[in-house]
């Protein structure tokens, strides 16, 4: 295309075309790079003898606009998504959370109602991850004994914990 062709064809067009490409898109910074890509296809593909160059402009610039949208609004929704996956994933993380400080509690709760010497057995077995024969070893008693005192304390445990109605299995 001729570039004196052009710079006439911009210079009467590119005010109207402008407020068409804003009354669609609502941005000024987005209408202004689709009317500079209309005048780019225009040197690229208008041929100089075209019936309605104005016409033709119009139709290039929607057509531009309305491509530019579309990509917006995949990239918004894609990004939608993602916040509501982000959320979903938030609230399960909460939840997952909740629930084991509600686990926590029933069990501290449950230790609470044991006597001394098992709800020490347990805690030197489970949480410090201590042998039977080291627990002896600090308790002063059998290891036989460490065995015999975990196994009655998690048989109540248990047992408090499903009177409570919390599910064992």
């Amino acid at each position: 295309m001729d570039s004196e062709l052009l710079l006439q064809l911009y210079e009467r067009y590119w005010k109207e075309i402008y407020l068409y490409i804003f009354s669609l898109c609502h941005s000024h910074s987005l209408a202004e790079d689709i009317l500079q890509e209309t005048y780019l296809k225009a040197i690229l593909s208008l041929p100089n003898n075209h019936a309605n160059m104005r016409a033709w402009l119009y139709l290039v610039a929607r057509n531009l606009c309305f491509n530019c949208m579309k990509k917006e609004k995949n990239v918004l929704f894609t990004n939608e998504i993602q916040d509501v996956i982000d959320r979903e994933q938030l609230q399960e993380d909460l939840i997952q959370i909740l629930l084991k400080k509600e686990e926590k509690r029933f069990l501290y709760e449950a230790l609470s109602k044991l006597s001394v010497p098992k709800k020490e057995i347990l805690l030197l077995q489970y949480f410090c991850t201590l042998s039977q024969k080291e627990i002896a070893a600090i308790l002063h008693i059998t290891p036989e004994n460490v065995r015999v005192l975990s196994y009655r304390a998690k048989k109540e445990l248990k047992s408090y914990l499903e009177a409570k109605g919390y599910d064992i299995s």
